[in-house]
């Protein structure tokens, strides 16, 4: 659980997750209710909401997290739609493309990037400090991961 509390908190997200309803399987982590909870066996391969895994001692969320991420108190960017279909094909965020944002952001801060419906296209990394920046061609925000990911693995 600790893996999942350090991540959300890079966003200064805030996150209402039961403990008692997480449970770790295989360096991954799954979200159960109460029902579920009670017909838990060990041996199983999926279970629940997932919310991502650790590799080599790094958390990897899955998008059912940063979802509830953006549902509530987080670091966010919202974009236009032409620059978050560009975001879902791997693009990074250039300024003329952001529309608002939630916090103030520095260099080196990772965004949650959410469309104008509030639905989490995935994260990044900010390059520069947003509200500093007045150049509209430069590149804000470095692609991490984004909703495309799994279509561009399918090749």
């Amino acid at each position: 659980m600790k893996e999942i509390l350090d991540f959300t908190a890079q966003f200064k997200a805030t996150i209402n997750l039961n403990e008692k309803l997480v449970v770790k399987r295989k360096k991954r982590y799954f979200l159960l209710n109460e029902n579920l909870k009670s017909h838990l066996h060990e041996d199983y391969y999926y279970i629940g909401i997932y919310l991502g895994k650790t590799k080599e001692g790094r958390f990897f969320p899955s998008f059912n997290l940063l979802a509830m991420m953006a549902r509530g108190r987080a670091r966010k960017i919202v974009v236009d739609r032409k620059t978050e279909w560009l975001f879902i094909c791997g693009r990074d965020i250039f300024k003329r493309g952001i529309l608002r944002t939630t916090d103030s952001m520095r260099k080196g801060d990772y965004t949650l990037v959410v469309n104008q419906h509030g639905e989490c296209l995935g994260f990044g990394r900010l390059l520069c400090n947003v509200d500093e920046e007045v150049d509209r061609q430069k590149v804000i925000v470095r692609n991490i991961s984004d909703v495309g990911d799994f279509l561009r693995r399918e090749r």
